[in-house]
């Protein structure tokens, strides 16, 4: 992944530093468990504790043998003597190689979820915030009823706390590894070997493997990080609509010194969410070569290799700097409840319809009549923005001032009549409740 978008912690991760560690990591594992065995006897297992690896040794080798695992093996073996001939007994190049990995996207979920609980708790306290603000709810792009921006907020709240969950049982479902031979038999590695070195390295173990730790594992993480990236999209469609200037209810935080055209200086664009929108993108493609990479030949053959070096750590860095800059978003935006409440407004009541309607029914009229009354009313109101409003028409139409006195009809056109049922769901989220809002 480019600089641009790669943060410090998981950028770290995914270095080729990083996967050479884990290698060392796994062979000295299975080295110890060798050397618990009798098989390797203490004077080399006490150079092999310390054995090395430098990338660049590793890379002049590869150019010469063409495989990196052969290369890793000979340029940590130059670090140790001759208790080189005992590291990698028994084991297959994926072994080392599905097990590291296993480890790398095990840390990085971890990093993840952390983040992600991070972005939760944030949305979390905006939606306290703005529990009360009322605002348009909207379907179809289209002005349907009052809700509250603390409501929608509550929504996403509760989408993120699913994706946590999902979250955690893919990095459990990842956080598996193998060591069990050239195709998968334990032929010349023990399958309590395997459990021992596994636990060291604080990894599950692959209960039926092949040569390779099976990738629907892979899949499904990949697939659960495109899912929360989904989830960052509907966050981000959301706020750049808000944001434009025929609404104009929330905005990104414009700092001081800021620019949002190089052409056109009154801009201020939404810019972040928009990336939010194409980073997603990205993450749903990854998810898709993940479930191409399941089915390999036989006991394995090595078309996923080549992808996974790719979609594993671009989609992790992907969604761990989309997770830091929507957080640092929502933290920060600006949101206007004035404006918000004035397009409310601005249908003069036609927003009130269904309260009108039900009050009709209630009273005992036909839904389908009572429905073309209102209909009738509303439709005139919207085609004559100049005359008198919705309200003002149910007011003086005598199907419904026979019914709903001029008191019942104020209650009618107040928003919070209808909106007196939030805080049942801040409730069921728990919600509010620390800070006294509930």
């Amino acid at each position: 992944m480019i600089d641009r978008y790669t943060l410090p912690e998981m950028g770290a991760i995914w270095s080729e530093r990083t996967r050479i560690d884990k290698w060392l990591d796994v062979e000295k594992a299975v080295c110890e468990a060798w050397f618990q065995r009798g098989r390797i006897p203490l004077d080399a297992i006490e150079r092999i504790r310390v054995a090395t690896c430098d990338v660049e040794r590793m890379k002049e080798i590869e150019r010469e043998t063409d495989h990196d695992v052969i290369a890793f093996l000979r340029a940590t073996g130059e670090t140790v003597g001759d208790a080189a001939r005992f590291i990698h007994l028994g084991l297959t190049s994926s072994d080392v190689v599905d097990t590291a990995l296993a480890m790398q996207a095990r840390d990085a979920g971890a990093h993840l979820l952390a983040r992600l609980d991070g972005l939760k708790d944030t949305v979390g306290r905006q939606a306290c915030a703005h529990k009360r603000t009322v605002t348009i709810g909207r379907s179809h792009g289209m002005h349907a009823e009052p809700t509250t921006f603390g409501l929608k907020l509550a929504v996403w709240y509760d989408e993120l706390r699913r994706q946590a969950e999902r979250l955690k049982l893919a990095n459990e479902h990842i956080a598996v590894g193998q060591i069990s031979g050239a195709v998968g038999t334990h032929a010349h590695v023990p399958p309590d070997l395997e459990e021992e070195a596994l636990a060291a390295l604080d990894l599950g173990v692959e209960l039926a493997s092949t040569q390779v730790a099976q990738r629907d594992r892979h899949a499904f993480f990949l697939a659960v990080l495109a899912g929360i990236g989904a989830t960052l999209e509907k966050v981000a469609v959301e706020i750049r609509h808000l944001q434009r200037s025929e609404v104009a209810e929330a905005e990104e935080f414009f700092g001081e010194g800021n620019q949002g055209s190089s052409a056109m200086p009154h801009k201020r664009n939404p810019h972040e969410s928009e990336r939010l929108a194409g980073l997603s993108r990205l993450l749903r493609g990854y998810a898709i070569a993940g479930y191409e990479n399941v089915a390999l030949w036989h006991e394995r053959d090595i078309s996923h290799s080549s992808v996974e070096r790719v979609i594993f750590p671009d989609a992790c860095i992907v969604l761990d700097y989309m997770l830091h800059l929507a957080t640092e978003l929502i933290g920060d935006w600006v949101i206007y409840p004035d404006r918000m409440r004035a397009n409310l407004e601005s249908s003069g009541g036609l927003i009130y319809s269904q309260r009108v309607m039900l009050a009709l029914v209630d009273a005992g009229m036909d839904r389908q009549v009572a429905y073309k009354i209102v209909q009738a009313e509303a439709m005139a109101a919207a085609a004559d923005p100049a005359g008198p409003t919705f309200q003002d028409r149910i007011a003086s139409n005598s199907d419904v001032s026979g019914i709903a006195s001029h008191e019942q009809l104020d209650t009618m056109f107040d928003p919070w009549d209808q909106l007196q049922n939030v805080d049942a769901t801040f409730t069921r989220l728990g919600l509010c409740e620390e800070d006294g809002r509930q």
